[in-house]
């Protein structure tokens, strides 16, 4: 099923009888969805792009390079940089701005300008009884009313399948630099990344990669401003060692390319920064990169690992990206019974990614 308009979407879910499994451009299959394919892929283009007013509209099954395209040719850019999952999953395609919503995808500069669903100013989605709905708006000033808008970020497909969405965007910078320490352990890296954050310096991206020992830190901005702060940052952060200039390779970082093609399975573990390097050494994986000064660890473990059980007693959440299992880290009670009315208020028959969240 590939509908070609927001109408025909509407009919073809509520004429369905079974399950439905939905899909942007197949680059990140998670879970253990059921049913019929659902793509979204003809319902594509930009519709709106505003330069001055810093917005843009798309229809769910735009491209995410074709966004990025348009925007560098006014300067400017999707600020929390959404993670491709091609290397690391192995899979091919084209990323799609639904499928970014969809799982609130956002890249190492989440630490400093936030989520994809920070920039989300509007959806139009068809939920499981084939409904059109549209919450939010176009614009930056928007309307008072149920915030459907981040509900539909991170949801994963579970209350509705999105046909449009409405973004703020950022304009580009002029300049970026990368400073790296190395030869930390994990524990003095996250020091060290803590204080960098914790600076006034703004850093837009923190870093560790236990394999190499390089610990890295990121500042963009005017070329004025930035030479000062890498400067000053480098005087901040003398005790954990000499800071060098380098390149900084944010994408393979934001992909976790050094992940591709290896065999195990893959965690996104959410945790305290504090906790985060007893939690990597606990959970006995064959390679870890901190990412999010230490909030975000990517793991690679041998197939099976029981990562959540090694989690008990540790604020946070795991996510299975690749591999067998339960994909989403079990809900406590009273989240778990409000996400079942939720998808029971937008999904009455239960008909949308079924199996995902289980």
């Amino acid at each position: 099923m590939t509908p070609t308009s927001e109408l025909e979407l509407s009919d073809m879910i509520k004429a369905v009888n079974g399950p439905l499994r939905i899909v942007g451009g197949g680059t990140r299959p998670i879970g253990h969805v059921m049913g019929e394919v659902l793509s979204t892929a003809a319902l594509s283009g930009i519709t709106l792009h505003e330069p001055g007013a810093l917005t843009l509209v798309a229809r769910a099954g735009t491209p995410v390079v074709d966004i990025e395209a348009t925007l560098a040719t006014q300067n400017q850019r999707l600020a929390f940089e959404p993670m491709d999952h091609r290397a690391l999953m192995g899979t091919s395609g084209q990323p799609t701005i639904g499928g970014v919503v969809a799982a609130n995808i956002s890249g190492p500069r989440r630490i400093s300008v936030g989520a994809c669903r920070d920039f989300l100013l509007g959806v139009r989605f068809v939920d499981g009884a084939g409904n059109i709905v549209k919450n939010g708006g176009r614009v930056m000033k928007n309307v008072t009313g149920y915030d459907l808008v981040k509900l539909m970020a991170g949801a994963y497909g579970t209350l509705g399948v999105l046909t449009e969405v409405s973004f703020k965007v950022l304009p580009a910078v002029e300049a970026e630099t990368t400073l790296t320490l190395s030869g930390l352990d994990d524990t003095t890296a996250i020091q060290a990344m803590s204080a960098g954050l914790g600076s006034p310096f703004e850093v837009t991206g923190v870093a560790h990669d236990p394999a190499q020992s390089l610990t890295h830190f990121r500042l963009e901005g005017f070329a004025a401003s930035v030479a000062y702060r890498a400067d000053a940052l480098s005087k901040l952060l003398a005790p954990f060692g000499i800071m060098q200039d380098t390149a900084g390779d944010w994408s393979a970082i934001r992909d976790v390319t050094a992940f591709a093609g290896k065999t195990g399975d893959v965690w996104r573990i959410s945790v305290k920064p504090s906790e985060a390097a007893a939690l990597a050494a606990k959970i006995g994986a064959d390679a870890v990169q901190y990412d999010w000064g230490g909030g975000l660890i990517w793991a690679l473990c041998p197939v099976g690992t029981d990562v959540r059980t090694a989690m008990i007693g540790t604020a946070g959440h795991a996510t299975l990206i690749r591999g067998t299992g339960q994909t989403f880290h079990p809900e406590p009670a009273p989240l778990a019974d409000i996400s079942t009315g939720l998808r029971a208020r937008f999904d009455p028959r239960g008909i949308l990614n079924t199996g995902i969240m289980g």
